[in-house]
C-alpha cells in the first residue's frame, strides 16, 4: 500500500462518521503527527511505501476514531493557549472557552507581582502552565484529586519548563484545606453537569472523558462553588480575587449564591456569547 492510498482510505472512512471539513482537518492531523508529511508532500509523492509499522499505526488510530475517540486522545495531544499539552483519559481535553479565563488570570497577574495563584482541579495542568508561563514572578499551586492526573500535569509543566507546586488532595474535604496557604488568585474549571445531563452529551466526551471531571450530583450541582465559596473566606487575601468556569445555566443562580454569602460576582460572557465565567471579590 502506498501513502497516498492509504490517506485516501483515511479521509474516506472518516467521512462517512464526520463532516468533510473536520475529517479531512483530522486526517492531515494525524498523517502529519504519525508520518511527519505534510498534506501537500503526501500529494506531491502518493506513490512512495508507507513502512508497516507507521501504517499499523494509522490504521489504529483510525479504529479508534471510528469508534468516536477524540482525537486529542488518539494523537496524545492538545493545543491551548500557545502551548502543546499532553493529555489521556485521566484529563479532559481543554477546551478554547477555558483560554478566556486563563487570559483573565495572566491580566491579574500583570497588575499584582508576585500573585499566589492556585488553580482547583488541574487536569492536564493547561491552567496553572498557561498562567506561569506568561506570568513568570507567580507563584502557582494546582490541587486535583487524581493522582494519574497530576502525573500528566507534571509532565507538561516538566515540557514547558515551569515550576508549580502540585497536590494530590480532596478539595470536597476541608480538612485538606489546611495544607494550603492563603492566595491572591484562586481559579477553576470544575465538575459542573449534572449528572442527569450525561445522555444529552456526545458520546466522544461520555465515553472517553473523565467523569469525575465533568460530572456532579443532580441534587447539588453547585457544591464545587459552594465550597470554592467557603474556601475563598478563610484563603483568599485582600483585594484578591476568584475566577471560575461554569454551566451556562447556571450563571445567574451561581451570581446569587455568592452575592448572598458576602460576594461581589460578576458574569461573563465567552467569545459565543454564553455565561462562562464569574469574577468574584469577597466584600471587605
Amino acid at each position: 500500500m502506498t501513502i497516498g492510498e492509504l490517506y485516501r482510505q483515511f479521509l474516506r472512512e472518516l467521512k462517512n462518521l464526520l463532516p468533510s471539513g473536520e475529517a479531512d482537518q483530522i486526517t492531515r492531523m494525524v498523517f502529519e503527527k504519525v508520518t511527519g508529511l505534510q498534506r501537500s508532500e503526501v500529494i506531491k509523492n502518493p506513490e512512495a511505501p508507507i513502512e508497516a509499522t507507521l501504517k499499523n499505526t494509522l490504521l489504529q488510530m483510525l479504529n479508534a476514531l471510528l469508534n468516536n475517540e477524540p482525537v486529542q486522545y488518539v494523537l496524545g495531544e492538545c493545543h491551548f493557549y500557545q502551548l502543546d499539552f499532553e493529555v489521556n483519559k485521566s484529563v479532559l481535553i481543554p477546551r478554547p472557552e477555558t483560554e478566556e479565563l486563563v487570559e483573565r488570570a495572566i491580566d491579574f497577574c500583570k497588575h499584582n507581582k508576585i500573585a499566589k495563584v492556585l488553580d482547583i482541579g488541574t487536569g492536564s495542568g493547561c491552567i496553572p502552565i498557561s498562567i506561569k508561563k506568561h506570568s513568570e514572578e507567580a507563584l502557582v499551586t494546582a490541587i486535583d484529586i487524581s493522582s494519574d492526573a497530576l502525573t500528566l500535569a507534571k509532565k507538561n509543566a516538566f515540557k514547558h519548563d515551569v515550576a508549580i507546586n502540585f497536590l494530590c488532595l480532596d478539595f470536597l474535604d476541608e480538612n485538606t484545606w489546611k495544607l494550603l496557604p492563603h492566595f491572591d488568585l484562586i481559579v477553576s474549571n470544575p465538575p459542573y453537569i449534572p449528572a442527569s445531563e450525561s445522555n444529552l452529551m456526545d458520546d466522544n466526551v461520555v465515553k472517553f472523558e473523565p467523569h469525575l471531571a465533568l460530572f456532579v450530583p443532580d441534587e447539588d450541582p453547585l457544591v464545587f462553588y459552594k465550597k470554592i465559596m467557603q474556601f475563598g473566606k478563610s484563603h483568599l487575601n485582600p483585594s484578591g480575587k476568584i475566577l471560575v468556569e461554569i454551566h451556562e445555566k447556571m450563571g445567574n443562580e451561581i451570581q446569587q449564591l455568592l452575592s448572598q454569602n458576602g460576594y461581589t460576582a460578576k458574569l461573563i460572557k465567552d467569545i459565543y456569547e454564553k455565561d462562562r465565567m464569574v469574577e468574584i471579590i469577597l466584600c471587605q
